[in-house]
């Protein structure tokens, strides 16, 4: 009997760490993919916030969503002075990928460029977004027309 009751309390002894480590790991693995959760929902929330305030024509407001917000060199007055693009519809769609602190986000527009005469145009932009001390920016394009691996 004493053997028996040996081999249990060696097998409690054993067992419960085990899995006491085991469920410890999918609470870590799940609260991982949670953050992940909730980190693209945090994403997708900004960049509404974001596209919002472009279509409504406040580029004052949607500059401090600018990833250029936090390099001094860049100032407000000379993004001010982009544009040309006018926004008629904006849905911002889903997040296509996150990798570290870069993030890619989907969304579909249809818009105009007066000055070139080019009406009611549709498109699905890859937005770029990076995250900077734990806040996502978005990532300014040099050209609405084309691509940065546009040559």
């Amino acid at each position: 009997m004493t053997k028996f009751m040996g081999r249990r309390q060696w097998v409690a002894g054993f067992a419960v760490p085990v899995v006491t480590l085991l469920l410890a790991g999918c609470a870590v693995n799940g609260g991982g993919a949670g953050s992940s959760d909730d980190d693209q929902a945090t994403l997708l929330q900004r960049a509404q916030a974001y596209w919002a305030l472009v279509r409504s024509g406040d580029n004052v407001g949607a500059w401090k969503y600018e990833e250029a917000s936090k390099d001094p060199k860049a100032t407000l007055e000379e993004y001010l002075k982009r544009g040309g693009v006018a926004y008629e519809a904006l849905e911002v769609r889903d997040v296509r990928s996150v990798e570290g602190d870069r993030a890619i986000v989907n969304v579909w527009m249809r818009y105009s460029v007066p000055i070139l005469r080019i009406k009611r145009q549709e498109a699905v932009a890859e937005d770029e977004w990076r995250r900077i001390d734990g806040v996502w920016h978005h990532v300014l394009r040099r050209s609405v027309m084309f691509s940065k691996d546009a040559k």
